[in-house]
């Protein structure tokens, strides 16, 4: 792997965040240049770069061959413009193929590079880091008991990679805490599906989607098909969870946004060549007409998810809870090259409806709520008519003691979830009050 500058914090996906306009993109001609920029190259620096060349050729401490100083040139030139702007080899290439529509072995977690150590955007759903613990935020310092800040930033990613069922030691710095954590972890297949729905309780669905894949957004419209289909249960209402999304592909966000809003802008794109100003219209009109929405997003939720965010948001059609989101608004093209390497080189920033460029801003949620433990007081500790001997039955009393306990329990241990769902229950009944009072007055 590429020996890069210590200064230098390149972005790697373990899982998939990079924002793709399209599927694979070709390479521009010279003919997009502008005229003036067409055949202008920078003499003298070109010389002083052969001159440094030459100096590491004849006098670094160990050889190094031709074609690992040029690639680290490369990597050089690319990761000095930005965290997103990359050089991929082969490998790097295929896995990124792969994250997009298939499985990779590895702990499942999204991290970047930073001032010599890595730290976590957000785990995967279901994997290995996330059922160990590990969180957003948190600072990979040591792997296998060696410093991270005494590696090449690349290749200590690549370390958290490996075969299904190999072991990883990882030694965590997580703020809040007095020392160190490590986790002792066993490597596994990541499997790239992002979509799954649930009801909540009755009448109120819930679709998590963990990153944008290629089918992320024919699958999410399924899953709410199938939500709607429940037998004498209508839906009432839906939460959509972007919580720890790291983000994906841009016409994967489209799609689930446009399935939620009936007209107007989506998103849009600028950059410096006109084949980077793109605009998304809403068409097809709302698959849930107009039912109640709440999506909730955290500081790990990215790029795509903060596109499908940014476009509820911005049509007032869901309500944002939960944290201020990452704020990674920019747009990477993938380039291939010969040899099966590619350069994702950042073309373009995203702009929510209304204008937001939400680049290293974030988007933050209309209710704010931090995530927290509750311990909900026990009403069964009070003496009530049940409690009593030789209390008279009630007709439902056999059904009830258990009813709807189970589901609490499950959404006590997620407070913002739990609270979303009071929210929406809150905004069901609104409309439904206010449908009520306007057939009444219609009939007058």
């Amino acid at each position: 792997m590429l020996k890069t500058c210590a200064r230098l914090s390149p972005l790697l996906v373990l899982m998939f965040t990079v924002s793709i306009q399209a599927q694979t993109l070709k390479p521009k001609s010279e003919n997009d240049l502008p005229a003036d920029q067409e055949n202008r190259l920078p003499l003298q620096e070109l010389r002083t770069f052969t001159q440094v060349f030459k100096q590491i050729r004849l006098g670094y401490v160990e050889e190094v061959s031709d074609t690992e100083l040029l690639e680290n040139a490369i990597t050089g030139l690319l990761t000095g413009l930005d965290p997103h702007s990359t050089y991929l080899k082969a490998d790097d290439y295929k896995d990124l193929q792969e994250n997009a529509t298939g499985e990779y072995g590895g702990l499942g977690i999204e991290v970047i590079g930073e001032n010599g150590v890595i730290r976590i955007i957000s785990p995967i759903d279901e994997s290995p880091a996330a059922k160990a613990g590990i969180q957003s935020g948190d600072l990979i310092i040591d792997i296998n008991d060696a410093p991270v800040r005494r590696m090449d930033t690349q290749a200590a990613i690549d370390k958290l990679r490996g075969e299904q069922g190999t072991a990883i030691k990882l030694t965590i710095y997580r703020e809040g805490e007095d020392a160190p954590l490590i986790f002792n972890l066993d490597r596994d297949i990541i499997q790239i599906g992002s979509v799954r729905s649930r009801m909540l309780q009755e009448h109120y669905g819930y679709v998590r989607i963990s990153h944008f894949q290629v089918t992320s957004g024919d699958d999410f419209i399924a899953e709410i098909n199938a939500l709607k289909s429940a037998p004498n249960k209508p839906l009432k209402g839906l939460i959509i969870d972007l919580r720890n999304n790291p983000g994906g592909l841009v016409p994967a966000s489209v799609k689930v946004a446009n399935a939620l809003v009936s007209k107007g802008t989506l998103v849009y794109t600028e950059g410096r060549l006109p084949t980077a100003n793109k605009r998304f219209e809403a068409e097809h009109g709302d698959i849930l007409q107009g039912l109640p929405v709440i999506v909730l997003i955290n500081g790990g939720s990215a790029s795509a998810s903060e596109i499908v965010a940014g476009a509820l948001q911005d049509n007032k059609r869901a309500v944002l809870v939960g944290t201020q989101s990452f704020g990674k608004g920019s747009v990477q093209r993938v380039i291939p090259l010969d040899e099966g390497r590619a350069i994702k080189l950042t073309t373009a920033r995203y702009f929510t409806p209304s204008g937001r460029s939400i680049q290293a801003e974030g988007i933050v949620p209309d209710i704010v709520i931090e995530p927290a433990e509750i311990r909900p007081y026990k009403l069964n500790q009070r003496l009530r008519e049940k409690n009593l001997e030789g209390h008279l039955e009630g007709n439902a009393e056999q059904d009830n003691e258990t009813s709807g306990e189970n589901q609490e329990d499950s959404l006590i241990s997620d407070n913002q979830l739990y609270q979303a769902l009071n929210l929406l229950k809150g905004f069901a009944l609104l409309s439904t009050t206010n449908e009520t009072l306007e057939k009444n007055l219609g009939d007058r």
